[in-house]
């Protein structure tokens, strides 16, 4: 289908999430000029899926030193747009570079065909580019959540529309202007601003996208995985996260705790991936609520682009509600304030680091996904009942347990259901390791080999010669 043509001039308007403050405002596509980029996009990934790998590989190399050079310049347009604070931007933009290396490295290997034994003179496998990828992108990892689909996805031979979140406008752009300035051909990878969200599905629908990814909400996931099923076209989704931390009671809890807080209030909290609750095995549980209040306290809030700030403010108003609902909820439910627990007056969407005590399944704290700076205490009177609630969840993104036992780590792992699995260790993304989750968290891989076959054409190839009498 081709786009209907009706132009609608609107536009986005960014806010400064620290102080309140209008940033600037950002022109939105018109349709008529969207089937343009199509077009566009069309046309340049028939050209480049012509091109060799290794050829592929150069532009994305170069784009990794684009973004170690620059990592202060985008850092700040990350910090100033969404209020992560600036030293851990800057660590996200050199994280790209890191994932832009390691496809790099192992794109021709990936993307190699595999050759099988059949009854014919030669048969392998091979994975070819399927065409214009639309990726609708979150706010809170800007530059990270782009490249990871990015690097892989052009690297195999396809093109890549972007539909980034709308607070992060300046950042969708930059991204843009990055991989044209690296070498990638003009038109392959383009930053859509749109302010009508009817589009997207309009997009999908187009036969000139191939599939979609999509990082975010459950109810956004929905919506682009029915209208990518009424198209039929391949889909990945990257979802909500509530990740248990399990603190079994052989744990050493001076060490767990500085990693507690760091699994918990990276990003403000404000990750699918963050430790959304903790469950300390009894004869742990006193000591962790002692030592883990004042290292909580300890952290540093203040403006996103001062190098000392350790939680920065929350990307929007409503976030801000939505945590203070859920913190007071749950305190009226029983749940034991240890610190926190409040707005923090003045300008900006900043919350007070908090945690809560006494947490129980019935509780929004436990129950929901807490996208703020507040970490929710579960009490277990046993590791088996660690495990039913860790599990005790309509998602099943990552998971962490903690004991100084590697093995009944495992073996308690085993027991719940998630994408990821670290014992010892905070969940992150690592671009040698697939990432994605399971049940409400999503489907589909990124990262890793898998998420660089993610969006090929596995093909299967079989020849013989004909004899000729």
């Amino acid at each position: 289908m081709m786009l209907e043509s009706v132009t609608r001039a609107t536009t986005l308007t960014m806010t400064d999430p620290s102080t309140g403050e209008e940033l600037k405002t950002y022109p939105s596509i018109s349709r008529d000029r969207l089937d343009g980029v199509l077009a566009a996009a069309t046309a340049a990934q028939r050209d480049w899926r012509r091109t060799s790998v290794a050829e592929r590989i150069e532009p994305l190399r170069r784009l990794a030193e684009l973004l170690r050079t620059e990592a202060e310049q985008h850092a700040e347009i990350i910090s100033t747009e969404m209020g992560k604070p600036v030293s851990e931007a800057i660590a996200e933009v050199l994280k790209c570079a890191t994932a832009c290396d390691y496809y790099a490295d192992h794109a021709e290997e990936f993307l190699a065909p595999k050759a099988v034994e059949t009854n014919a003179e030669r048969s392998y496998i091979s994975y070819e580019p399927i065409g214009v990828v639309l990726a609708v992108m979150p706010w809170n990892f800007p530059y990270w959540q782009v490249i990871r689909f990015a690097a892989p996805t052009l690297t195999a031979g396809n093109g890549g529309l972007l539909k980034h979140a709308s607070n992060v406008t300046g950042c969708s752009l930059a991204l843009q202007d990055i991989i044209e300035r690296a070498g990638f051909p003009n038109g392959l990878f383009t930053s859509l601003v749109l302010s009508e969200h009817a589009l997207v599905n309009e997009i999908i629908a187009d036969r000139r996208v191939a599939a979609v990814t999509l990082t975010g909400s459950e109810a956004a996931g929905a919506n682009v995985a029915e209208a990518a099923g009424r198209a039929l076209k391949k889909t990945v989704l990257e979802l909500g996260g509530s990740d248990p931390f399990v603190i079994l009671g052989d744990a050493p809890i001076p060490a767990v705790v500085p990693n507690a807080v760091k699994a918990r209030f990276g990003n403000a909290g404000q990750s699918c991936l963050c430790a959304k609750r903790i469950i300390v095995e009894e004869p742990a549980a006193d000591e962790f609520e002692r030592l883990v209040v004042p290292a909580v306290e300890a952290l540093q809030v203040g403006s996103p682009l001062d190098p000392a700030t350790q939680i920065g403010p929350l990307a929007k108003p409503s976030f801000v509600d939505d945590i203070d609902r859920q913190v007071q909820d749950s305190i009226a439910m029983g749940a034991r304030l240890l610190t926190g627990g409040k707005r923090i007056p003045g300008p900006g969407n900043y919350y007070a680091p908090t945690v809560l005590a006494d947490v129980t399944p019935d509780m929004p704290v436990f129950r929901e996904e807490t996208f703020g700076p507040v970490m929710a205490i579960i009490r277990a009177g046993s590791p088996e009942q660690a495990a039913i609630h860790a599990d005790d969840t309509q998602y099943g993104l990552g998971a962490s347990v903690w004991t100084a036992d590697v093995a009944k780590g495992l073996r308690l792992g085993a027991d719940i259901e998630s994408g990821a699995l670290f014992v010892n260790g905070v969940v992150a993304s690592d671009p040698r390791l697939p990432f994605g989750g399971t049940k409400l968290s999503g489907y589909g891989r990124e990262l890793s080999v898998e998420g660089m076959r993610e969006f090929t054409n596995v093909r299967s190839v079989w020849t013989a010669s004909l004899s000729v009498d």
